[in-house]
């Protein structure tokens, strides 16, 4: 276990932020051993709440004991405290629709740093709340292929709840609703990253993976796919 990569800031946010989220939810997690103690990875996850890279950054750094680097979108980082968190956490500005270079620049880089790397790869949250997968976009695929990374898909469920696309609920604060992380084995990249045929090749088998980690998440919340 690297229980010394957590710096001062995360160790201190750790300790704030982490009874807030058991304010609110049940967590309940399954196959966080799939994440490695050490080196490098992606951490492809479902998208439902905006909540979920929080949770998930937060979960993996209290159990794993492992800082986190996301890709968010550039906007946040405008917002006075929310940017201020971002920067001070080192987080990655992304220009959603934009071909940011930069944003794909800085995630090469944290991974050749051997650190961890969190993406949802549908890259929005999904309005849908059946559980069905948005588009599976081609990012995750362009970062394994060139750097040889193994892809940690992760589904998670139950955020949606109290915290849907639409907004946060406030309702019924007492009830504390399920929320579930369910982490599978690695996904080992094989192709060339300049081979669109290669790109697609692997971006399907994260999206059959990460189908299968959602359902594994749904039936650990109490709410299997029918």
């Amino acid at each position: 276990m690297a229980a010394d990569e957590l710096n001062p800031w995360w160790r201190v946010g750790l300790r704030v932020v982490t009874p807030l989220v058991y304010v609110f939810f049940r967590v309940r997690i399954v196959g966080i051993e799939h994440v490695p103690a050490r080196g490098a990875a992606i951490v492809a996850f479902n998208h439902v709440s905006a909540l979920d890279g929080p949770v998930l950054g937060i979960e993996l750094s209290r159990r794993a004991r492992r800082e986190t680097r996301f890709l968010v979108a550039a906007e946040f980082f405008h917002k006075t405290f929310f940017g201020w968190v971002l920067r001070t956490f080192d987080q990655i500005p992304i220009r959603r629709g934009a071909g940011d270079v930069h944003a794909l620049d800085a995630a090469l880089e944290t991974l050749r740093s051997g650190a961890l790397l969190m993406i949802a790869p549908e890259g929005a949250v999904n309005t849908e709340l059946d559980g069905e997968l948005q588009r599976v976009r081609s990012g995750v695929a362009r970062l394994a292929l060139p750097t040889g990374v193994p892809i940690i898909p992760v589904g998670l469920w139950g955020a949606q709840r109290r915290w849907p696309r639409s907004g946060i609920i406030w309702s019924r604060l007492w009830r504390r609703p399920l929320l579930a992380i369910a982490f599978g084995p690695p996904i080992l990249p094989d192709g060339d990253a300049t081979a669109e045929a290669d790109v697609d090749h692997l971006k399907e088998r994260l999206r059959v993976r990460l189908v299968e980690q959602v359902n594994a998440a749904r039936a650990l919340a109490g709410d299997p796919v029918r």
